[in-house]
Parts: C-alpha cells; sequence; structure tokens
C-alpha cells in the first residue's frame, strides 16, 4: 500500500469467543512453545522463539480480522492503561484500538495537565493508575529503563512503548512482520537501516530482532550518528548509502530526531537529504524488489521524497496497519500469562 492512501478498515463485528480458534495451529506454522513472560521491556531479551511467538500470535489476528473477525473477548473485563510521558499519535492510537478490539476498557493518561506537573513522581502516579483496577501498563517515556522500574514495582504487566533512546520492542516487531509478510520470510534479507542511529530506539529494537532471526543488518548515516563499537551488536556499518542499496532487499528509512540532538550532527538538512534521503535516482540503484519502510512521522524531502512515500515500494500505511496486530498480539500473550498465574494461585 502506498503511503497517502485510504487504508482498509475492516467493519468491527460483535465480539465472540476465538480461543479455540487462537488455539489451533495455522497451517503451514509450526507450533510454538508457551508465552510465558508478564511483561514486555524489550527485544534484547527476547529469544528467537519467543520473537516468532509473537509474530505468529499476530499473523493469526490478521487471519481472523480478514474473516471479519475484528472484535474479540479476549481481554473481557481487563483494564489497559495508557501512560504516555511522550507525544505520540500512531503507538497511542494503535495500542488504544488493539485494546479496545480486545473488549478491554482503556485509561489514557498524558503528563501534560496531570499532577506530575504538580510534583507527584513517576511511579506514585503509575501506582495511583493501576490502583484502579488496571491489568496492563502501556507506558513511553524519556528516560531509557523507565518500563523496567515499573516491571518491578507494580503487579500489573509492562509494555514498553518506547523508552528514550533505549528501544521501541511493538515498532521493531510490527517493522519486522511487515518485512516477512512481503518477503515471506526474515532469515538471509539485508535490511538496511538508514539515518539517525545514535538516537533511535527504533533502531535498536529492529536490530535485536532482525538479528536473532538470521537477517544481516546494515546501519547507514552520517558517522556522527552511528553509535561507537556498534558493529559489537552484530550489524555491518556504511557512511555511503547509494553503496549498500545495491545489496539491500529492505531499507528502513529511520527519523532524524532533532528533538534529542545536542549539537549540530551534520551540515545541514539539505546536505543530509542529498546524501542519505530517498529519492527516484536511489531507487534506479536498488533491487526492483527493494522494500521501503520508515516507521514515522516521517518528514517529506528529508528521509525520503513524496514519490517514494507514496509509491509501489512503499509499505509505510502497512506499517501502520500491522502495527495494530503487534500490538494486539503483545496484549493477548501478557493476558494470557496473567491468567495461567491467578490460576495457579487459586489451585
Amino acid at each position: 500500500m502506498a503511503f497517502g492512501e485510504m487504508a482498509t478498515i475492516p467493519r468491527a463485528g460483535p465480539a465472540f469467543d476465538v480461543a479455540h480458534v487462537m488455539s489451533r495451529p495455522m497451517p503451514g506454522v509450526t507450533p510454538r512453545p508457551e508465552w510465558t513472560r508478564r511483561h514486555l521491556l524489550g527485544l534484547e531479551e527476547l529469544s528467537p522463539t519467543e520473537i516468532l511467538c509473537l509474530l505468529d500470535r499476530a499473523e493469526e489476528f490478521k487471519r481472523l480480522a480478514d474473516a471479519g473477525a475484528t472484535k474479540l473477548d479476549l481481554l473481557a473485563g481487563t483494564v489497559v492503561a495508557n501512560l504516555f510521558f511522550e507525544p505520540s499519535t500512531r503507538t497511542r492510537t494503535s495500542f488504544g484500538l488493539a485494546a479496545k478490539r480486545l473488549s478491554a476498557d482503556t485509561v489514557d493518561f498524558s503528563s501534560s495537565g496531570s499532577s506530575v506537573s504538580k510534583g507527584e513522581t513517576f511511579l506514585d502516579t503509575a501506582r495511583t493508575i493501576e490502583a484502579m483496577g488496571v491489568s496492563h501498563v502501556v507506558v513511553r517515556h524519556n528516560v531509557p529503563g523507565a518500563p523496567h522500574l515499573l516491571a518491578k514495582r507494580l503487579r500489573a504487566s509492562v509494555l514498553n512503548a518506547g523508552d528514550g533512546t533505549h528501544e521501541h520492542p511493538t515498532q521493531g516487531l510490527l517493522d519486522i512482520f511487515t518485512i516477512r509478510q512481503h518477503k515471506g520470510r526474515i532469515e538471509g534479507l539485508t535490511v538496511t537501516l538508514v539515518g539517525d542511529i545514535l538516537h533511535s530506539r527504533v533502531a535498536r529494537s529492529n536490530i535485536w530482532g532482525l538479528t536473532k532471526l538470521g537477517a544481516r543488518v546494515i546501519v547507514c548515516g552520517p558517522a556522527t550518528l552511528i553509535p561507537p563499537k556498534i558493529e559489537r551488536l552484530g550489524v555491518s556499518v556504511s557512511t555511503n548509502l547509494d553503496e549498500v542499496l545495491g545489496v539491500s532487499d529492505c531499507v528502513n528509512l529511520l527519523r532524524v530526531q532533532f528533538e534529542r540532538q545536542r549539537g549540530a550532527f551534520f551540515p545541514s538538512i539539505r546536505e543530509y537529504a542529498h546524501l542519505f534521503g530517498m529519492n527516484r535516482e536511489r531507487l534506479k540503484k536498488a533491487k526492483a524488489d527493494l522494500l521501503v519502510l520508515a516507521p514515522g512521522p516521517i518528514n517529506r524531502g528529508v528521509e525520503l521524497t513524496a514519490e517514494v512515500a507514496d509509491g509501489g515500494q512503499s509499505v509505510i500505511l502497512d506499517q501502520v496497519t500491522n502495527g495494530l496486530l503487534i500490538r494486539m498480539a503483545c496484549l493477548s500473550l501478557l493476558h494470557e500469562t496473567r491468567q495461567r498465574e491467578t490460576e495457579r494461585m487459586t489451585i
């Protein structure tokens, strides 16, 4: 789907019990071990099997949505709280819609205008909201490790929606899911992450997830925006986009995060766009089936031109659609862990 086209949203139908459908193995998909984690804090700590478990659950939700089952009762009777201490459009809306598609009630929190402005601490705010009967907490914070703190102090399941420059696990998962959807696999592909690697939590989650599933990852950008010794994460480094385009199966164009930068990392936006922006001329140098991704929000004319964003190789809106499926998968699997723990306590 090209960026700029209208996304087709399946019409929501009545809620119904799909437990028997979810427990049935998909044709051609090897059954995977039971998900056991209470929290989803990052892809660094997950095994390849756990990552595939999340991707396969999202695939099951896609199959159900395609069949018209867009309102499920898997989280009925639970409350999901969205705690966002940073601005967000896609992630926040996607998590809220994912919870509602699973029949959960939702609580939305933003730090602006809240008791945080009166001096209440981050932890006290989270514990106060949890005391309202919340089962799952989705948190975005500008401090790395903030979700990990909540996971240690709350009874609720915690899902990281982005913590500083550390990780953004669901964005990494939806990027990987989109690649697998279009390419049929992850193993053996070459995926190039282009742009502000230094400040990008999306880059880190993509690196962890892609390398664990057998992809070759290249990080490409100005030398000033590539972390020192990043090769230790199992990636290759390039400062010349034109040199790596010909070997890339996918390019993920990361936003230049001006709000996180504390200095001048390149001379000008015009120069950045000239050296690292994806445009029509660069597409001609790439593979004919190159997949173009961008986590958004995109800066048209910087990371990519309008003709690329809206072109046939762009899957940017597919990423948005798949984000809903991934977040449904994460919430449902975390909820199943909580249910099993509750059952064991009552025996």
